[in-house]
């Protein structure tokens, strides 16, 4: 065990690592084919290689696909398994995040908080309550015409700045670290392409998460469902009787969606929802996508076959028109593979109770990398990066609470190492 007393450390770099990162813009593309699916996330990538091969990890790189991957040697002399600490750089499509101008409100103290370049975008406290446990601390947001970027670039920055000190304090004593940043998490690919095996971890950490002191064990299961249907297309001046407008078939089947229950509207905690995202088409031919979720991947099934009895009664009012139905997996919870490994989830909780905060183990109505990495092989939990209101101009971050997730990224390298 280290006699060196982490919480003693003062010379945090995280908040300034982090004012700098949002400034370049690494939004990720839904619609693109490429990977990653904007190269400006690059942009990002190929900077935090540089600094990491300042602070000496010399094996840091950027692969074909945007992957950034960085080894801290262990300094130990047990055998320890190998960490890794995730977040990714891009950010969502929901929200500019071009130009971000990040802006400190130094010692907050519960005033609504007015972003200049926008004053109709203002961050009250009655709308933030977490805003309430943030006095005295360090608030930083955007100027209210873009997001921040907190999602996910407080925990880069949090992993860059854990990296720096755990070679600037060698008494701190760590097995092998591996350092991983992905690209288009915001697009549910962002590991579509990782090399396992290259960055050969046992267990590993995304710092992704939200309030400071939660860990997330707990994702939805997801699938994606795809509805074509099929119409009949006729000249309008001579459709009496015979044209079948697709497009209006897909809007009595969203028209007849459950308006109490199954969508993200009417749903919270660990109830489910069936979600039509994105439409598009005409007379002839339209498609809805739906996302499905649910906490219990069995129910997955259950409201595929709700919507496809749906589907099948809404376009049995149409003679001659016909739909596809189409299922694809997306991401599964990722509990199902925690709950195999206690141990990850174990040194989550202790090392955010050693620095001074009480844990609190939270499901996310969502994903992360984590799950598929989970199921990759890489058993994966979320831990807090202290972000709040993601993925619009609203969005906040606290410098101390950054501060506590560098912490607990060395916390948990060291329980790794003395439990070993």
């Amino acid at each position: 065990m280290s006699n060196f007393d982490i919480n003693t450390i003062s010379d945090f770099q995280v908040a300034e690592r982090f004012m700098r990162y949002v400034q370049i813009d690494t939004t990720s593309d839904p619609n693109a084919t490429s990977f990653p699916s904007t190269e400006k996330q690059k942009d990002l990538s190929r900077l935090l290689v540089a600094e990491l091969q300042q602070i000496g990890l010399a094996d840091a790189h950027l692969d074909e696909y945007g992957y950034v991957y960085a080894t801290i040697p262990s300094n130990s002399d047990k055998q320890v398994p190998v960490i890794c600490f995730c977040s990714h750089v891009d950010t969502s499509p929901d929200c500019s995040g071009a130009g971000v101008k990040p802006i400190v409100h130094v010692n907050y103290q519960g005033q609504d908080l007015v972003l200049p370049d926008d004053p109709s975008v203002v961050i009250r406290l009655e709308e933030h309550p977490d805003l309430r446990n943030q006095i005295g601390h360090d608030i930083i947001t955007a100027s209210g015409t873009t997001l921040l970027g907190a999602d996910d670039k407080a925990g880069v920055a949090e992993i860059m700045d854990a990296a720096r000190l755990l070679i600037a304090h060698p008494d701190i004593k760590h097995g092998e670290i591996k350092i991983l940043f992905t690209p288009d998490e915001e697009v549910g690919r962002g590991v579509n392409h990782v090399d396992l095996a290259k960055l050969g971890a046992d267990f590993a950490y995304t710092l992704d998460g939200e309030k400071a002191g939660t860990i997330e064990d707990e994702t939805f299961s997801a699938d994606g469902v795809r509805i074509v249907i099929n119409g009949i297309s006729v000249h309008p001046g001579f459709a009496k009787g015979k044209m079948q407008s697709a497009l209006k078939v897909a809007a009595e089947i969203i028209s007849e969606l459950p308006k109490d229950r199954l969508s993200p509207e009417t749903t919270s905690g660990k109830e489910g929802f069936v979600h039509p995202n994105h439409i598009q088409g005409g007379v002839d031919r339209a498609e809805i996508d739906f996302i499905i979720r649910d906490h219990k991947t069995t129910n997955l099934a259950r409201h595929e076959a709700e919507l496809r009895q749906l589907v099948e009664d809404v376009v049995a009012r149409f003679p001659g028109v016909t739909y596809d139905f189409a299922v694809s997996e997306q991401y599964r919870n990722m509990k199902e593979v925690l709950d195999q490994h206690p141990k990850v989830m174990d040194i989550g909780l202790e090392a955010i109770r050693r620095v001074g905060l009480t844990p609190e183990r939270r499901s996310i109505r969502g994903g992360t990398d984590g799950s598929r990495l989970s199921f990759m092989g890489l058993p994966c939990p979320n831990v807090f990066a202290g972000g709040h209101a993601f993925h619009g101009k609203m969005e906040w971050v606290s410098r101390q609470d950054m501060e506590k997730a560098v912490l607990t990224i060395l916390h948990i390298a060291t329980l790794w190492e003395e439990q070993a």
